[in-house]
């Protein structure tokens, strides 16, 4: 696959798009905007959102380190107030230091408004003012939390960030686990709630492969970001500050998350996985006990590579090589299953399949298939990749010049022109990290 794609894309659409939606007068960046490219500066402010947006430019700042970079930044005609945007045409650099600048924002708006400074841990959404709006405490919330903060460490070195990377995971660990695994939804003082918010398809699920799938992910990157701070600040980089947690709680962390990854590894292995099906299962009731028929594709192909991504982090060969099967299973599945019309169907609930090319289901068959390839060598992944990312191109990316992806389009490729645009899960988050993946993969 050619990363010059990519890379261009990156720079020239999704940078560009995610930028000026920054609030210059409340903080944090906007919450919606509908299918028409009309921004509702007065719309919610979902927490995921800007955690994602937090990560997108950190980690875009890491990928793109020491280059300029020139996207193409078209006229554009309904940006918010205070959104300049250049003439059609004109190209203006884009250069690192303007995503720190934008990092630095989103960072902002995460510890000063969506953390919850009395109890602990961080809420759901807030309103366009960045008050509390909806005080739930996710656990898949409290995840991407720790997720951004340490890639946002892991970019600039910012200590603080680290530390309340910390925090997080004391909350995560100290109320949002029990001796069946991770919680889904608490209210405000974290007691347990309905998981409306992670449930779909006619059940309400007391655990999900989700929200697992994610701690994982966000656990691998703490490990990746302390790693980090082993390299940058040397051996007293967990000696914590002022106000933060006690330092000898600071220095246990490295260590509970590893011990937490193997647990995850194992559970998936022992109660997530189906070996009959060759699938996750992907909602659960309190003892892990599956609800539904249903095999989640877009799912399944993440899980593969964020896992090898997991393994390659913990560095257990052993481990790797136990694991590896269940890992290609799951990519071999999805693309007999799934893979048509150059594109990922959505899912397969109790038999019938759900024809939506959904956007972030595309961007993880393109990342998926290509570590599949990387490990597995067969063409037929590499291929497949690089046909999903022509339908994307042809067929998700709005070519209009304010616009970014569609939401979904049919198997035939036409758009779902009635779903928003952006919205508190419609994020640079997939589509970003697709882009910074392969650009890393293939190398810049």
């Amino acid at each position: 696959m050619v990363s010059d794609e990519f890379k261009s894309h990156l720079c020239g659409r999704l940078i560009p798009f995610w930028e000026r939606l920054r609030d210059g007068q409340y903080g944090g960046y906007y919450g919606w905007m509908d299918s028409g490219l009309e921004v509702d500066r007065e719309a919610v402010k979902g927490c995921i959102l800007n955690s994602r947006i937090l990560w997108f430019f950190s980690n875009a700042a890491m990928c793109l380190e020491g280059e300029d970079f020139r996207g193409c930044r078209k006229e554009a005609v309904h940006w918010p107030d205070g959104a300049k945007a250049p003439g059609k045409g004109d190209e203006q650099e884009c250069r690192t230091d303007s995503l720190r600048e934008h990092a630095d924002w989103a960072y902002a708006f995460l510890r000063d408004k969506c953390m919850d400074a009395e109890r602990g841990g961080v809420y759901w959404s807030l309103d366009y003012k960045g008050q509390p709006e909806d005080t739930t405490k996710h656990t898949y919330n409290q995840a991407f939390a720790v997720y951004a903060l340490s890639s946002y460490f892991r970019a600039f070195h910012d200590r603080e960030a680290l530390e309340l990377a910390g925090r997080l995971i004391q909350v995560i660990e100290d109320r949002c686990f029990d001796e069946y695994g991770y919680k889904e939804a608490q209210d405000i003082a974290f007691c347990p709630i309905a998981n409306d918010k992670l449930s779909e398809n006619g059940v309400m699920a007391d655990r999900t492969m989700n929200t697992l799938l994610h701690v994982l992910e966000t656990y691998t990157e703490y490990l990746l970001a302390c790693m980090e701070a082993e390299r940058f600040l040397g051996g007293d980089w967990r000696t914590a500050s002022e106000g933060s947690c006690p330092a000898a709680e600071e220095r246990r962390w490295q260590q509970v998350v590893t011990e937490k990854l193997y647990w995850i590894l194992n559970q998936v292995a022992e109660h997530v996985y189906n070996p009959a099906r060759r699938r996750q299962e992907v909602f659960f009731d309190l003892h892990m006990n599956s609800l539904i028929d249903l095999h989640s594709y877009g799912h399944d192909i993440e899980a593969a590579w964020l896992t090898d991504r997991c393994l390659e982090a913990l560095g257990d060969e052993e481990l790797g090589r136990r694991l590896s099967p269940m890992l290609r299973c799951l990519e071999a599945e999805v693309y007999e299953k799934a893979y048509a019309h150059h594109s990922l169907a959505n899912e397969c609930e109790r038999g019938v399949t759900d024809e939506k090319r959904v956007w972030w289901v595309q961007a993880e068959g393109v990342v998926g298939f290509y570590n599949a390839y990387q490990k597995t060598g067969e063409r037929r992944y590499l291929e497949a990749a690089e046909d999903i990312w022509g339908f994307i191109q042809e067929h998700l990316v709005d070519e209009r010049p304010e616009g970014e992806w569609f939401w979904y389009t049919d198997a035939e490729g036409n758009p779902a022109l009635e779903k928003p645009i952006v919205e508190p899960w419609k994020c640079p988050y997939h589509n970003g990290r697709m882009c910074m993946e392969i650009i890393g993969r293939s190398g810049k």
